[in-house]
C-alpha cells in the first residue's frame, strides 16, 4: 500500500493536544457562525476563548436531536448556505427529518475517515467492494462508496434488496468485500447457502454498518459465507455518517477516529461521566466539522469506553459495539430492559438461531406479559424445542429478573429484511 490514511500521531499526549486544538477551533467556529450555538453558549456563561484545558469540555452544554428538529430545515448551520455542497437526512423525533449540511471539506474528511476504515480492515487496491446499503438521503450507501473510491478499491454499488443481482455480481465479479446492514448480511448469507454458491464466490470480509446485531447473527453470516472477518462500522448521520470507526482484525472493540471527534460516555440519568468499562450514552463533539459542528451531542446510543491499547497497537482509543439506544429501552413490570441484553442471553445458548421477536401485551387482568419467538438453528431438530424454550425462560428470569413465555420456531420462519430489523413489538399502548 503506497498511501496511508492514518495520521502521524504517535502518542496519547499528542492525540489529546490535537483534540484540544480541534475543540477550541470548533467552539470559535460555532460561536461566530451559528446563532443557535452563540445563544446556547452565552446562556451557559461560556466564551470560546476561555476553554484552555481538555477537561473543560464538561462545562459545555449538551445538544440533542430536539435541537436539530427545532432548527429545521438547516439546524445548527455554522457557515453561509452557499458553502453547503450536500445534505443528508435521517428520521427525526417530530416527524420531520433531521437534515444535516456538508461543506466540501466535510465531504473530504468523511471520505478520508471511511478510507481509513478500509485500510484498518486490511483491504488493498485489488479488492472489489460490493455495497448493499441504501443510497439517497440516507448516508450509508454514498458513504461506503465515497470511502471506497478515496481508498482506491473497486466499488460495486448494487444497493439494498435485489438478491438476484447481488448473487450474480458476487459470482461474476468475484467480489471480495461485502458492505451491508447486519440484517442484509444475514439475508444474503442464507441465500448464498440456499443456492449452494459458497464455493463460487470469493468473499473474504463483510463490513456491517449502522445496525446493532447479536454474536449469533455474526457467527451465522461468517459461517454461511465462509469469510475470514466481519467488521463493525458505527454510523450516525449527525456525525458525518458511517465510517467514523471500525473494529480492527483483533476484534477487541471499535477504534474511533479521535482526531476528528471527541467521544464521551455519560450516565443518561445524571449526565455525569461513566467510568471506563461502564455502559452509558455516547456523546460526541466534532473537531473539524464546518457546516454543522456538534458540541456534546447526545446520540442516545449506548456503549462503553474500553481502557488500554488494543493488541493491534494503534493509537486510536476504543468503544464497545453499540449495545442499543437509551430510547430503545422498554419497561415491563418495573424492570428496564434493552434488546441488546436479550441478544446477549440468546447468543450464549447452543441451538438457537440469530433471529427473534419480542411481543409486549397488557391483558384483562391489567398486568403486562412478554412473549418471545426465537428461531432454532438450521441443524437443530424440533424435538429440542421444549428444552431450548425452558433454558431461555430460566436465563431471562435469572439474568433480567423478568418472566417470558418463549416459543421456538423454525429456522427462517421469522421475516428477513435488507434494512434494519424490528424485533420489539409493544402492543400495550
Amino acid at each position: 500500500m503506497d498511501r496511508t490514511f492514518m495520521p502521524p500521531i504517535q502518542s496519547e499526549d499528542a492525540l489529546r493536544d490535537a483534540q484540544l486544538e480541534g475543540l477550541q477551533w470548533t467552539l470559535k467556529h460555532a460561536y461566530e457562525g451559528s446563532p443557535f450555538y452563540k445563544k446556547r453558549l452565552d446562556e451557559a456563561g461560556i466564551r470560546p476563548d476561555r476553554i484552555k484545558h481538555f477537561d473543560d469540555i464538561q462545562r459545555l452544554p449538551f445538544t440533542t436531536a430536539e435541537d436539530l428538529a427545532e432548527g429545521y430545515p438547516y439546524p445548527l448551520l455554522s457557515v453561509p448556505l452557499e458553502r453547503v455542497v450536500r445534505i443528508h437526512a435521517s428520521s427525526g423525533t417530530t416527524g420531520k427529518r433531521k437534515v444535516l449540511c456538508y461543506t466540501q471539506r466535510d465531504i473530504d474528511d468523511w471520505a478520508n475517515m471511511f478510507a481509513r476504515c478500509y485500510e484498518m480492515a486490511g483491504l488493498d487496491r485489488t479488492d472489489r467492494v460490493q455495497i448493499g446499503v441504501g443510497f439517497g438521503l440516507w448516508t450509508a450507501g454514498v458513504g461506503f462508496q465515497l470511502g471506497c473510491e478515496r481508498f482506491g478499491a473497486l466499488a460495486v454499488p448494487v444497493g439494498p434488496g435485489n438478491i438476484d443481482m447481488h448473487c450474480e455480481m458476487m459470482v461474476d465479479l468475484q467480489t471480495t468485500v461485502f458492505c451491508c446492514t447486519a440484517s442484509m448480511g444475514l439475508l444474503m448469507a442464507e441465500e448464498i447457502k440456499r443456492r449452494n454458491l459458497r464455493d463460487k464466490i470469493a468473499l473474504t470480509k463483510v463490513l456491517f454498518g449502522a445496525e446493532r446485531h447479536s454474536d449469533a447473527m455474526r457467527r451465522n453470516i461468517k459461517d454461511f459465507l465462509g469469510v475470514e472477518h466481519t467488521f463493525d462500522i458505527p454510523g450516525l448521520t449527525e456525525l458525518y455518517g458511517p465510517g467514523t470507526g471500525l473494529d480492527c482484525p483483533f476484534h477487541e472493540g471499535i477504534h474511533y477516529w479521535a482526531d476528528y471527534y471527541i467521544l464521551e460516555v455519560i450516565d443518561p440519568e445524571t449526565l455525569e461521566p461513566s467510568p471506563p468499562g461502564e455502559i452509558g450514552e455516547m456523546v460526541v463533539t466534532t473537531l473539524r466539522k464546518e457546516a454543522v459542528p456538534l458540541i456534546r451531542y447526545r446520540t442516545r446510543d449506548l456503549t462503553r469506553l474500553i481502557p488500554g491499547r488494543c493488541a493491534c497497537g494503534t493509537i486510536f482509543p476504543r468503544h464497545d459495539k453499540i449495545l442499543g439506544r437509551s430510547d430503545d429501552m422498554f419497561t415491563i413490570r418495573g424492570v428496564n430492559i434493552y434488546p441488546g441484553q436479550i441478544d446477549h442471553i440468546l447468543s450464549q445458548i447452543s441451538g438457537i438461531g440469530s433471529e427473534f421477536r419480542i411481543f409486549l401485551d397488557r391483558r384483562e387482568d391489567g398486568k403486562d406479559y412478554m412473549t418471545m419467538k426465537v428461531e432454532r438453528s438450521e441443524a437443530v431438530r424440533s424435538e429440542r424445542d421444549t428444552t431450548l424454550a425452558k433454558d431461555i425462560e430460566d436465563r431471562m428470569q435469572r439474568q433480567l429478573l423478568v418472566s417470558a413465555k418463549v416459543e421456538i420456531v423454525d429456522f427462517r420462519s421469522l421475516p428477513r429484511t435488507e434494512r434494519k430489523s424490528v424485533r420489539v413489538f409493544d402492543n400495550r399502548m
